[in-house]
Parts: structure tokens; C-alpha cells; sequence
């Protein structure tokens, strides 16, 4: 199975880049599944109904969220009907949403997608640990699930690692999301499970995470109160990670970083554009 990870869709560059882009690299590549992540799709801070009605139309099979979840205060509401869109699952009971989908993909093969977030520097949630084990022994790999996706929202890169070790062999794909800048350490652990510890985000990378760049600086060298963070207006980059997996297993056999867009170094992954 052909799968694509995206990740942080920051503001409007991020949209504009998956809208127009991912219908192409879909069919360029035969996807059977793509996860993004869209908590900053709505200026920089959650996500509305109409974008994410937008980024699936596009060819998104699930969108995931994180600590933005709910910023926009429409979430809470539609949240409840739009079945792709994930809350991290660690939330308290309770929380609107849900925090795992099983997509139905086009070939008939069936991507469970789990989000959590991270413990460390973040919110306290509830154990993301736990909430995976309850998540994996409801929609197993290999006996209902034929792939596993599972996004990890953290700021630590020792915890979201932990998480990928904990999981490894009982999923198809552990990626971190949230600090926006991609990680180098794309890789097949152990047991069979691709990991990269952040996706970077979709975004204007001439900025400060996606954000305009005046303001960020500002608020170091001054150490005040100011304007809103507003999202980066330059072209967007696509950044994320490509997996094919084994159909008989369900875990990884190949693994690339994607990048697409100004300023980063392009990547794509050459086992599908031989």
C-alpha cells in the first residue's frame, strides 16, 4: 500500500500548496491513503469546516489535529460529524470528536489513523501510551486494519522516539507533528514500523514556523506584548514523509522524506517515480 503523511498545514500558503498540488501526486504516485495534519490550517491557529471540507475534497483520506484543535470554536461542533477529522485520542472522555478513523481506501484496503499528543512541554492529557494500546486492540494491524498511521503531536523528539519504539511492529507508520521543521532521521525501526520524529509542515518557510517573520523577532528582542501572530503570505512547501508498505504484513518496506515547494532541498520518493 502507497501512504503519504503531510504535515502542519500553516495558513493559506499551506492550504494553496496541498489544494493544487496533492490531486497531481495522488495519481503521480497511486496514493491509497494520504494523512495531514490541519490544526493550523485557519490562520495559523485550528481549523474551520469549510477547510477541511477543502483539504479532503483535494484528496486528504483523513486531516489530524493537535494542542490548535480547538481554536476555532466552530470545531467543537462539526467535529462531531466530519468522521476524518481527528482529535488527539488522549483527550479526556468526554471531548468532542474522536481520536481514530478506519478509512476505506480506494483499492478496498482499510488505514486506521490514530492521532495523540505528547506529554512533555504540552497540555497534560491524559497517558498517550494507553490510549494507543486501546485504539490498536480495538482495529488491530494485519486483522482488521491492513495499515496503521499514527500521528504523534509532541514537542519532545525523545518522546515522540519512545512512542515510535513502543508501537514498532504493530504499525505501519509512526510521525510526529507540531514543531513544523522536518526531521532528517526518516528511517524502518526494528520491527518493521516507519518512523520520522516531525514532518515539518505545509507552509511558507521563509518565516518563523510558518509565522511572519517581523513579529516572531520582535517579540524576542523586546520581550512585549504585541499584534496577533499572522501566518507567512510566500509560497507554500509541502513537507511530509512517503511509505509503501507490505500488503501481507502491513509494515513498512520503503521510506522517503517529500518536500516540495521553495527554500528546502526537494525530496520525493524515487521507488515510485522510477
Amino acid at each position: 500500500m502507497r501512504l503519504l503523511f503531510l504535515g502542519d498545514i500553516v495558513g493559506r500558503p499551506g492550504r494553496t500548496a496541498v489544494i493544487e498540488r496533492l490531486p497531481e501526486l495522488r495519481e503521480r504516485w497511486q496514493l491509497d491513503c494520504v494523512v495531514i495534519n490541519g490544526e493550523n490550517a485557519a490562520g495559523g491557529f485550528g481549523i474551520t469546516e469549510v477547510i477541511c471540507e477543502e483539504v479532503l475534497g483535494a484528496g486528504a483520506d483523513a486531516i489530524t489535529l493537535g494542542n490548535h484543535s480547538f481554536d476555532q470554536r466552530e470545531a467543537l461542533v462539526f467535529i462531531e460529524r466530519q468522521r476524518r477529522l481527528l482529535r488527539p485520542a488522549n483527550y479526556p472522555p468526554g471531548t468532542p470528536g474522536r481520536g481514530a478513523t478506519l478509512i476505506d481506501t480506494r483499492s478496498g484496503q482499510r488505514v486506521l489513523v490514530i492521532s495523540v499528543m505528547g506529554r512533555l512541554f504540552m497540555d497534560p492529557l491524559d497517558d498517550p501510551f494507553a490510549a494507543l494500546d486501546r485504539e490498536l486492540e480495538a482495529c488491530p494491524l494485519g486483522r482488521v486494519a491492513d495499515a496503521v498511521i499514527v500521528d504523534v503531536h509532541a514537542e519532545a523528539t525523545s518522546e515522540k522516539e519512545a512512542i515510535g519504539h513502543y508501537l514498532d511492529g504493530r504499525v505501519s507508520l509512526v510521525v510526529g507533528t507540531h514543531t513544523h521543521v522536518p526531521t532528517a532521521d526518516h528511517r524502518i525501526l526494528a520491527g518493521g514500523t516507519a518512523y520520522l520524529s516531525d514532518a515539518g509542515m505545509c507552509g511558507d518557510y521563509d518565516s518563523v514556523l510558518g509565522m511572519q517573520k517581523e513579529e516572531s523577532m520582535r517579540r524576542f528582542l523586546q520581550k512585549t506584548p504585541g499584534p496577533r501572530m499572522e501566518p507567512a503570505l510566500g509560497a507554500g512547501t509541502l513537507s511530509g514523509i512517503a511509505v509503501e508498505t507490505d500488503d501481507a504484513t502491513g509494515l513498512a518496506r520503503h521510506v522517503a522524506a517529500v518536500r516540495l515547494g521553495p527554500w528546502l532541498a526537494e525530496s520525493v520518493p524515487t521507488f515510485w517515480e522510477r
